[in-house]
């Protein structure tokens, strides 16, 4: 983060954010992001404490004419949750009628992306473990308080929230529903995620399943754990010099004269 609290990209704003966590010494905990932006940043944190990656498979529900402000939360389990944030709803005039359908396809897209970047693989225990949830950033909270409602029925340990910037209401609010927070940037007045990053692009499903992958071999070649060592290249032995036939002379010298210091013409 420069001097003007602008990340170089969601990668810079991770290692920043792992800076801090890795301070707090939690011990055995598993990162938990939010797809797609929470990805790159969340990859970054696994690798620095080399702790298991997953995924919160959670899907904002924006206003119609402003879809990154977010009226509603929709977030997939076996009973899919829907959080309002009555509040913009209200001044947005977004009707419940509304949240319902937009929930609907949500749910269908969270279901395409768990089938594509976990292809079937198990979810780290969350139960007893401290939890760490990633996102590239917060804006009106909606969003995440979704995620948290959801992840206390699963039993962590503590959830500790970390994001690179936020506004500070959004951070205060918060703060009573989680057991601590991390959040690097917060500033007045507040205007948007993306304002904060130089490089703000949408990654793609092939770039977060890249940072799924990076951060997963972070994780098995961490101390203590056996890897299988590669196979040696095979070396092939040295030929044996031939010996000259009898009588013929040979033109090599047992003691080469030194190599001149002049340079080659």
């Amino acid at each position: 983060m420069n001097r003007f609290g602008i990340f170089e990209n969601r990668e810079s704003a991770g290692r920043a954010l792992a800076e801090v966590v890795a301070a707090k010494a939690l011990p055995d905990p598993v990162v938990l992001a939010l797809p797609r932006g929470g990805v790159p940043v969340a990859a970054e944190i696994a690798k620095a404490l080399k702790a298991p990656l997953d995924l919160v498979m959670v899907r904002k529900i924006g206003v119609p004419w402003q879809p990154e402000l977010a009226a509603a939360a929709v977030i997939d389990g076996k009973n899919p949750q829907v959080v309002v944030n009555e509040e913009v709803c209200g001044l947005a005039g977004v009707s419940r009628s509304y949240i319902d359908e937009a929930a609907k396809r949500e749910l269908e897209e969270i279901e395409r992306r768990r089938k594509l970047y976990l292809k079937g693989r198990p979810h780290p225990e969350v139960a007893g473990h401290p939890v760490i949830v990633v996102d590239d950033g917060i804006a009106t909270g909606t969003t995440m308080r979704a995620v948290i409602k959801a992840l206390r029925l699963k039993g962590p340990k503590s959830i500790l929230l970390a994001v690179p910037v936020a506004p500070a209401e959004a951070v205060e609010a918060l703060r009573t529903e989680v057991d601590d927070i991390v959040c690097l940037a917060t500033p007045e007045p507040f205007y948007g995620i993306g304002l904060h990053y130089a490089d703000f692009h949408q990654d793609s499903d092939e770039e977060v399943i890249k940072s799924l992958e990076q951060a997963r071999e972070a994780m098995e070649a961490r101390p203590g754990e056996i890897r299988k060592p590669k196979e040696p290249k095979a070396v092939e032995k040295a030929k044996k010099p031939e010996k000259p036939e009898n009588g013929e002379k040979t033109d090599k010298l047992k003691n080469p004269p030194a190599p001149s210091d002049q340079p080659d013409p």
